[in-house]
């Protein structure tokens, strides 16, 4: 049976594998799932993303399974300093701060537009972007559109939200499909993001 061709940054670590052939790049919409994405993201500036896949569960536990209104609740005080000694995530103070205070930003785009998936899939015209690198050199850190989206976060309260972090999230919850050319996961989401075009607007 032939090796499936993957992207390169997949490696050979299984969680790693498994999160590229089944997560990456595909379209979400669940505003839970969306929060995840966003706080994963920015816990990850500076470190590996295999760093934070392996500490996944840990911030499932930490942070109420993701569930955003549980997290309004959390004091920048009591929580912080429990969750700051918690191992099982990274325990940067300033990244766990912003967890907190981003959920409140969340909640509060929920109630002006609905969802935070109607908001923060505008910035590409609620379709997916198929690009077609070849290789992992040709994808760009950063875009105008997560340019704007940063900078449209930020004046919302957001942090660790800058150009880099926001097309990381692009590319995590589908906005953008950026696996290669040759990945044998570029056309699965390709048919997926085709899917989501035809049946979700007019």
């Amino acid at each position: 049976m032939p090796t499936l061709k993957r992207c390169k940054w997949a490696g050979s670590d299984p969680p790693m594998i498994d999160y590229h052939d089944k997560e990456w790049g595909v379209p979400v919409h669940d505003d839970n799932e969306l929060y995840e994405f966003l706080i994963l993201e920015g816990a990850q500036a500076g470190l590996s993303w295999s760093t934070i896949l392996n500490r996944r569960e840990g911030y499932r536990k930490a942070f109420a399974n993701f569930d955003v209104q549980k997290i309004t609740l959390f004091s920048e005080e009591d929580d912080l300093e429990r969750l700051a000694q918690d191992p099982s995530i990274i325990r940067n103070r300033l990244k766990i701060k912003s967890a907190i205070v981003n959920a409140r930003q969340f909640i509060s785009i929920q109630e002006e537009f609905g969802s935070f998936d109607e908001y923060i899939w505008q910035f590409v015209d609620f379709n997916p972007i198929n690009n077609r690198f070849e290789k992992l050199s040709d994808i760009p850190a950063s875009t105008e559109i997560s340019i704007a989206m940063s900078k449209d976060l930020k004046k919302r309260g957001f942090s660790f939200v800058g150009p880099t972090i926001c097309y990381a999230y692009m590319q995590a919850i589908g906005m953008v499909n950026d696996h290669v050319l040759d990945c044998f996961r570029y056309e699965e989401i390709l048919r997926l993001s085709r899917g989501q075009q035809s049946s979700e607007r007019p």
